[in-house]
Formats: structure tokens, sequence, C-alpha cells
């Protein structure tokens, strides 16, 4: 018989010889020390029922959950429901297997189990915890973001359990060197085929956690103006002024400077006109104050300045610069309109004219005496 079919035929005989061993010390250990037991069983329990009352406190604080309550009051209450039955018992096992003066055989078992349910039990709450920041940073987006949302818990869910089951292998003794080693070059090899597409996706990201915009806001990028409609793994659509859907990048769209339109609490206004030269200086010093009365008129606007400012070739310029304590676009087209019109009005009624470009033709009378063309 060769050395390969003796050693395979004494894997059977090797196991039960273990486990017959195993359970000679269980019993001696069981007849030789049962006051120990009995009070090891009592704390066990103690703390398996202290732990099952916490999970049942979790799902009792989620059950009882508003749309109100904070994030993280929801996130605590997740984290202690998904305690696992096995990891309560195991942790109150492992607390007591020593004192109860376990056979280093049992102990063993008992130690490799908790391990399992421990490596378990953390990545489940890990994940728990983690989510609970992204709907923190999310925010009331979480509807409008359903996809991207949805591929993070899965990428959460993917890393945190293959990082348990790593520190699980390498606990029973197996060598995970190559294995992490593996994963790693795997890992490179697709980011490398893919890196267009995690480029878009850590944008997204970017977009979720960062906030720069959100449905239904309004943005300028480059010379596009629109509402965004939809905020995807890949891509961001709007819909344009035109009424036409534009899909942008990612990871394109993040590259340029973004206009929001939608964070505006008020609107800055500034408004250049010319008065002809042939205005008298008194009304020249009234058009600040009449500007001024005009823009107070109303309801949303708040004056700032109204000054000349420079001797052009055919005008006298003014600055005028108002607020609109508004961010609605229509609130600020139509009083913009409003306090252009009642300037056009009230000018006419003092007989202010506007000027516009034009170039002056003088006369020379006999003695050479400038004739000038107007009264």
């Amino acid at each position: 018989m060769s050395v390969g079919a003796r050693t395979q035929a004494g894997l059977p005989h090797d196991l039960d010889v273990q486990v017959t061993s195993l359970a000679r010390d269980t019993w001696s250990w069981i007849t030789g020390n049962s006051v120990g037991i009995s009070l090891s069983v009592t704390i066990a329990v103690a703390i398996a029922l202290l732990l099952f009352g916490l999970r049942t406190l979790g799902c009792h604080l989620i059950a009882r959950g508003r749309a109100g309550d904070h994030v993280w009051r929801r996130t605590f209450a997740r984290v202690l429901a998904r305690t696992r039955t096995f990891f309560i018992v195991m942790v109150s096992a492992i607390l007591v297997a020593e004192y109860a003066r376990t056979p280093p055989t049992l102990l063993g078992v008992i130690q490799t189990l908790f391990v399992i349910a421990a490596a378990l039990q953390a990545a489940l709450w890990t994940r728990e915890l983690v989510l609970g920041y992204v709907e923190h940073r999310v925010g009331e987006d979480q509807r409008s973001l359903g996809s991207a949302i949805g591929i993070i818990r899965l990428l959460v869910t993917v890393a945190l359990f293959a990082i348990a089951l790593v520190v699980i292998l390498d606990n029973l003794g197996v060598n995970v060197t190559g294995l992490i080693a593996g994963l790693g070059i795997g890992g490179i090899a697709i980011g490398l085929a893919a890196q267009s597409i995690f480029a878009d996706l850590f944008a997204a990201l970017a977009i979720l956690f960062d906030k720069p915009f959100r449905r239904g806001e309004t943005i300028t990028f480059g010379a596009t103006t629109g509402t965004v409609s939809a905020i995807g793994l890949k891509t961001t659509r709007l819909v344009s002024v035109g009424g036409e859907e534009i899909v942008i990048a990612n990871a394109r769209l993040l590259d340029q400077q973004i206009q929001n339109w939608a964070r505006l609490e008020r609107r800055r206004v500034l408004m250049n006109f010319g008065i002809v030269y042939q205005t008298p200086p008194e009304l020249l010093a009234r058009i600040g104050l009449e500007a001024k009365e005009i823009i107070e008129a109303q309801p949303l606007a708040t004056f700032d300045h109204c000054q000349p400012y420079q001797f052009s070739p055919s005008s006298i310029d003014y600055e005028l610069i108002f607020h609109i304590e508004s961010a609605s676009g229509e609130d600020f087209i139509n009083t913009r309109a409003a306090i252009m019109l009642a300037m056009l009005r009230k000018f006419a009624e003092l007989g202010i004219r506007f000027a516009y470009p034009a170039q002056t033709t003088f006369t020379a009378a006999p003695d050479g005496t400038l004739v000038m063309p107007y009264p």
C-alpha cells in the first residue's frame, strides 16, 4: 500500500479517535465539575438574557421610529436589532468557559466558533454604521438616488464580509497571504479595465456626499443650463431650458465649474444706463434719489446705490445696483421689469433723456462762433 493510501485510510480513524477523546474529556469535565458548570451556565444565561434584551430594545426602537427621528438614533436601533443569536450564545460561552475549567479541546472549539461569530457580527454592525453614515450624508435625496444607494449597500456588504471571511480563515490556520495577493492583483486588473466606469461611480459618490446639487435644482455648467432630473451611477440627466434632455458623465460634470441657481437667497442686479450731456446738473443729482424711491416701492427689492461713474463719448454713465430678495427666477424677471418701466415713466416725467450712441454736428457763424444744434 502506498503512503497516500495509508494516509487516506488513516483519516477516518484519526477523526474517530479525536471525537472519542473529546467526548470522554467532556463527560469527565461534566461529572467532576458540576458546581462550577452550574454557576457558569447561570452566568452565561444572564449574559445572554441581557444581550437579548438589548436586541429587543433595538427592534422596539425601529418599530416606534418616526420620520423625524435623528438618523443616528435609527442607526443605533438597527445595530442592536442586527445582533445574531449565534453571536449572543458564543459571547456567553466564551465569557464563562475559562471560569468553568473547560477542557482544552472543548475550549478550542468554543474559541473557534466565537471567532467565526464575532467576525460575522462585526461585519453586520459595521455595515449598519456605514450605511447610517451614508443615510446621514444623503439626507432627503435617498428616494431620488435609489440606484446609487443600492450599489453602495452592495459594495459595503461585499467588502465587509470579504474581510470577515479572511479573518475567519486566518484564525482557522489557513494561509491567506496568497488569497489576499490574488484579490489585490484581481482588483487592480478590474480597476484598470473599468477605469472610466469607476471614475463616474466615484464621482456619483462625491455628488451624494458633497451635494454640489440635488434633484430638481437648476444648474449651469459650461454653456449649458438645465434642471437636474436624475443622478445615476454613471451619468446625470438634466432637462434644459429648451425642453430637451441632457445626459452627461458624472466625472466630466464635476470637472467643470458648476453654478447652482437653487442655492440663491437673493439676486444682485447691476444696471448701467447713460444720460445725455444736455441734462441740467440739478436733474443729474436727482437721478439717484428717484431710483432709490422707485426700487424701495417694490416689495422684493433692496436699494444699494445709484451714482454716475464715467463720462462716455455720448453719455454720462450711471451705475445702479439693487438686490432682489428672492431666489425665484420669476420674481427676478418681474421685479427687474417693473423697476425699468417705472424708471422710464419717471424720467419722462422729469424730462431726463436716456442717451444712445450719437454724433452732434456744430455749425459756425460768419464770425466763427459755433451755433448750437439744439435750443
